[in-house]
């Protein structure tokens, strides 16, 4: 948040804004133009000038085209890049764009007149901001300018539009209407979503998808994944596209068809599964897109979600840069691939750096409704609960069933907690996964990076051996959770964890001992579990880069249970 003395900035910032909702627009004439050049930054940085060398361009996020700017504000730089732009005096301009990320600031200065601006808070999507301004009688040229706030996250603007008379500078051409999207396709189906795709319509900055003629949400790629659906229910799916200029007609509608329930609550999970998480960053594993990734893993939980300056509420950004130019549309086209191949994908909440809290009602809205979002835009099958600096057992409990009300029976929910979360039901992790045991899928705790711990047994074990995995894992076995939802968390490689890391054939000796009573070291538990769920490994690109020995032995010994 901005410090203290730039409090009355703020006031007249939001005071400019809201006296500018109330300001009226002259309507276009017909040879009105966008005066702004390279407006989409299709050119990269040409025409435009960012202070401290803040700004760049990047192919994802993009409202529409192929590139946007990326602006990063630092120390006392707040990230302004701005442009001349050439105009006609005694005249009235509509200055827009559209913005995504940390706060963003749109505005214009050498008006002759008032000058004006406007802003947002951090948005998690693409979202316009647009203002109007009337040259003087002299005015030849203006400079417009975005900018975002200092020590704030970076923020991204795209399609900026100075739109009014031609003030003979030259620019952008007015956008029309986009042409009705053709092509519209069922890609697949679960007991509860429906994955759709459409060919790309020229012009359009982004799509709206209808189900049974009403608007249920938007998208700027060419595919979207509707979940929340009734199992065995059919339903009709338009899209249309969209640009400034306005929205086009409905396409022709397509029926999409979900199958009947999953004999897994509805989740369509096999008995027996494997869990890997997949790193939306280069750490020095292997860069992978999610279509590399093996198909061991039934459950892929992307990491990770991204705080926001709203409490409890998260985002998600993919590092399309950091991956190799990964793009948007690659990643949600990947996500309905594994779909299709019957696996699930679901974005991972936390991590060791992560720092969402969830402690009060509101907050717990805001979880469950920006999780939702996020699985409306990307498609992700449900949300993992990776949060490894507390949690709040009442309101993380709201929140998930919060969700769940959305989502419907088909959403997946894992936890990842610590060792030291689980060793007693009083713990709020262990509360939480009881809390909501009847949602739960699995809870894989984390079997490294820990000190020594007590088994169910009260004796005291350390890491890196079968008594370690058994010992604790019947803890939650004994303290209320279901066979079906208690999974081995290990690490795929010596590089993976600072420590705890165990070879594939020790995972597989606890996975036998718990099932069956075989392969066990000196703890043996009092019964077997067969209906055990799996194992998770951190991570799939950790794996790949180890040659995929865990997953090819992990993986097949967790299908080969009973």
């Amino acid at each position: 948040m901005p410090v203290l003395r730039n409090r009355r900035l703020w006031a007249g910032v939001a005071m400019a804004a809201l006296a500018l909702s109330f300001a009226g627009t002259g309507q276009a004439s017909a040879a009105d133009i966008n005066n702004a050049k390279n407006a989409g930054f299709e050119s990269g940085l040409t025409n435009w000038t960012c202070t401290a060398g803040s700004g760049t361009t990047v192919s994802s996020p993009v409202h529409s085209g192929a590139a946007a700017l990326k602006a990063t504000p630092a120390g006392q730089d707040n990230a302004q890049c701005s442009e001349s732009v050439a105009v006609k005096p005694n005249s009235t301009y509509t200055l827009s764009a559209w913005v995504q990320g940390g706060y963003s600031y749109l505005g214009v200065t050498g008006t002759g007149t008032t000058d004006v601006s406007t802003w947002t808070p951090d948005t998690t999507a693409w979202k316009q901001l647009s203002t109007t301004f009337t040259t003087g009688a002299s005015t030849t040229s203006v400079s417009v300018y975005t900018h975002g706030w200092y020590g704030q996250a970076a923020y991204y603007a795209d399609d900026i539009s100075v739109y009014g008379p031609d003030g003979g500078g030259g620019g952008d051409p007015a956008p029309t209407v986009p042409a009705t999207p053709t092509g519209l396709s069922v890609s697949s189906t679960t007991s509860s979503s429906v994955s759709l795709a459409w060919s790309a319509v020229s012009g359009a900055t982004g799509y709206n998808v209808y189900r049974n003629g009403t608007k249920i949400t938007a998208v700027t790629g060419t595919s979207a994944t509707v979940t929340g659906l009734t199992a065995s229910t059919s339903y009709s799916f338009q899209v249309t596209a969209t640009n400034s200029a306005g929205e086009s007609g409905k396409s022709t509608a397509v029926t999409g068809t979900t199958t009947a329930t999953g004999g897994n609550g509805g989740t369509g999970l096999p008995k027996h599964a494997v869990t890997g998480y997949w790193q939306n960053f280069n750490n020095g594993a292997t860069v992978q897109k999610l279509s590399a990734v093996s198909s061991q893993y039934d459950i892929i939980a992307v990491a990770f979600a991204d705080a926001t300056s709203t409490p409890g509420a998260v985002s998600f950004t993919l590092d399309s840069s950091g991956l190799g130019g990964y793009t948007v549309d690659q990643f949600k086209a990947d996500i309905a691939a594994k779909h299709a191949a019957g696996k699930k994908v679901i974005i991972s909440i936390g991590g060791q750096n992560g720092t969402i809290s969830v402690s009060d009602s509101t907050s717990a809205t805001n979880f469950a409704n920006s999780v939702y979002s996020l699985m409306q835009t990307y498609g992700f099958d449900g949300v993992d609960i990776d949060l490894e600096n507390g949690i709040n057992a009442t309101y993380m409990t709201q929140a998930l069933r919060s969700l769940s009300s959305k989502a419907g029976s088909s959403l997946i929910i894992t936890m990842a907690p610590q060792t030291i979360d689980m060793q007693s039901t009083s713990n709020a992790y262990f509360q939480t996964a009881l809390n909501v045991k009847d949602i739960l899928t699995v809870v894989n705790m984390q079997y490294y990076n820990s000190g020594t711990m007590l088994g169910c047994d009260g004796k005291v074990y350390g890491q890196g051996t079968v008594d370690f995995l058994t010992a604790l894992a019947c803890i939650q076995l004994q303290g209320g959770l279901s066979p079906s939802q208690v999974g081995l968390g290990l690490p795929a490689s010596t590089s993976a964890a600072g420590s705890g890391y165990v070879s594939p054939t020790i995972v597989n000796n606890a996975l036998d001992c718990l099932t069956a009573g075989t392969n066990c070291g000196t703890f043996k538990p009092s019964k077997t579990y067969p209906d055990l769920r799996g194992a998770m490994t951190w991570s799939t690109n950790w794996d790949a880069a180890a040659g995929s020995s865990w997953s090819n032995s992990v993986g097949a010994h967790v299908h080969a249970l009973p």
